[in-house]
């Protein structure tokens, strides 16, 4: 039987949700964990991967279980005390079998969430503080520079293979939230820490150490003037869009 799962979590000490050899302090490796507690022998598919430090409201997996599993809700409440807190399992509830929780999706959105200065510091860990004004018109004519279809070569982590670097930006957004600053992405995928990379390029236009037009320069791939990703701390993924 195929299950789908919702899952959110505190991505703040975990070292990613993939499994890692030399480590299981990853979500998936903590999911596995209890799987093998209830004897479930199964592969975990995410939407996709998010870093050590990120967060998720949607995380999206499926899996294989044993038809036997019919009562998800047990399930769930297996998984619910078994987990860490900082791992919230949403939902659980049988899919159809054609479901995939990677390659069924058609969109993925992610926030980053910002603020000039700390005013509390139990935030640290969900919070990007920049210490510095935030010019938000600057942001939001800078964000709208990535939307349509693009090869984000120039923003992608050094060394990681995809079988294209084209990626779709459907909408971008930054607003306020009480005293933080949003910017939001909806894409039908992004390269591994290409959003990271987006969000530090916009912040060093806030701070006018690049401009908008060296922007546009790094995403047409003639010039890289930002190799260095923003925290991850302030990065949520927010939605996956079926």
């Amino acid at each position: 039987m195929r299950i789908k799962l919702l899952i959110a979590y505190n991505g703040s000490s975990f070292e990613g949700s993939q499994v890692q050899l030399h480590t299981d302090n990853t979500i998936m490796g903590q999911i596995y964990k209890v799987f093998e507690s209830l004897n479930i022998k199964t592969k975990l598919h995410a939407s996709g991967r998010t870093d050590a430090g990120v967060h998720a409201f949607k995380q999206v997996m499926h899996c294989e279980i044993p038809d036997f599993w019919s009562d998800t809700v047990k399930l769930k409440e297996h998984l619910t005390h078994k987990l860490p807190s900082s791992i919230l399992i949403r939902q659980l509830r049988p899919c159809k079998d054609d479901f995939h929780s990677r390659y069924s999706a058609s969109r993925r959105a992610y926030r980053y969430v910002l603020s000039p200065k700390c005013s509390n510091p139990f935030e640290e860990a969900f919070i990007s503080f920049l210490n510095r004004p935030i010019n938000i018109e600057l942001l939001k004519e800078g964000i709208k520079v990535f939307e349509g279809e693009h090869d984000f070569s120039s923003f992608k982590k050094s060394g990681s293979q995809t079988k294209t670097n084209l990626r779709t930006i459907y909408k971008t957004r930054v607003y306020r939230y009480k005293d933080k600053t949003v910017l939001y992405f909806e894409a039908n995928g992004f390269l591994r820490s290409q959003i990271r990379l987006m969000v530090a390029f916009l912040l060093r236009i806030n701070t006018e150490e690049l401009s908008i037009e060296e922007l546009k320069q790094q995403l047409n791939n003639t010039k890289i003037f930002n190799t260095r990703p923003a925290s991850a701390n302030g990065l949520y993924l927010s939605n996956i869009i079926y």
